[in-house]
């Protein structure tokens, strides 16, 4: 299991947690300020995109382009080098029922030398809408993962999606459809078979200053089943405090020998601003 906790409280915890900018926090305020702002600004983002009314609300995404692209670079030099590279990119265009998305993302990171991740991924989804509930999906995605027992994995399919709940506080909807898939293992064995996806998005708005997300997405085909299941819970306790707590879980059913079933990761993020 691999748990990730990040916490950003105050200078202090910031000094303590954060050894990558100790060098510039140390000389002055100023290096320190900056990582500050950017903690705040990368919380505010994750709670910006899980209370996403056009992603989860009752209308559809907004006409014409929208989008987002970020890059983040750290790394340390003496008692220990590392070095982490992530970035990420979603892009959508609506044109009347017809609703387009497309996404990608990266990270590198390196320890002494040794590289300890490397994992790239792009898709596309494509949905058209007959009326505020049913609609028809079309989805794409390569996922390319130097540290999992499928080192290529590649999927396209269709299928229809129907919205269970859709009021203005929570919605759920559905969508599954048949497809093909791609592998590649990180012995050399490859694969193309027939495969499917079913997919859940759950959204409840519990009050104004605190709403639940919980997505969930099973691909599964001859080779091995992949389920990926991502839980928040985001909530402003008052106008200077904001949290963020979350749990993904990713699983695969047939794993390479000594390659793990389940791999977690647990992020909390607080920050208080005054």
């Amino acid at each position: 299991m691999k748990e990730r906790t990040t916490l950003a409280a105050s200078a202090l915890a910031l000094l303590l947690a954060a050894p990558v900018y100790a060098q510039g926090a140390l000389v002055g305020v100023e290096a320190l300020d900056d990582r500050i702002d950017d903690i705040q600004e990368d919380v505010a983002d994750d709670m910006s995109d899980s209370d996403d009314a056009e992603r989860f609300g009752q209308n559809q995404f907004a006409q014409g382009w929208a989008g987002s692209v970020s890059l983040g670079f750290a790394a340390t030099s003496g008692n220990t080098d590392t070095a982490d590279l992530s970035f990420g990119g979603r892009f959508r265009y609506g044109n009347g029922p017809w609703n387009h998305t497309f996404g990608f993302a990266g990270e590198f990171a390196e320890d002494n030398d040794v590289r300890n991740k490397e994992e790239v991924f792009a898709t596309y989804d494509v949905n058209r809408y007959f009326n505020d509930r049913f609609y028809v999906f079309g989805l794409g995605s390569v996922r390319y993962d130097g540290f999992a027992s499928n080192e290529w994995d590649s999927f396209l399919g269709v299928g229809p999606g129907y919205r269970v709940v859709n009021q203005d506080n929570m919605t759920w909807r559905l969508q599954a459809g048949p497809g093909v898939r791609y592998l590649e293992e990180q012995n050399g064995n490859t694969e193309t078979e027939v495969a499917g996806i079913a997919s859940s998005r759950f959204y409840y708005k519990i009050s104004d200053t605190m709403f639940l997300t919980n997505d969930t997405d099973i691909l599964f085909s001859d080779t091995d089943t992949v389920a990926t299941n991502d839980l928040g819970v985001n909530f402003k306790m008052t106008d200077a405090l904001s949290t963020r707590v979350s749990y993904r879980t990713e699983f695969n059913s047939d794993p390479l020998p000594g390659v793990k079933h389940s791999d977690n990761t647990l992020g909390v993020s607080l920050v208080y601003g005054f």
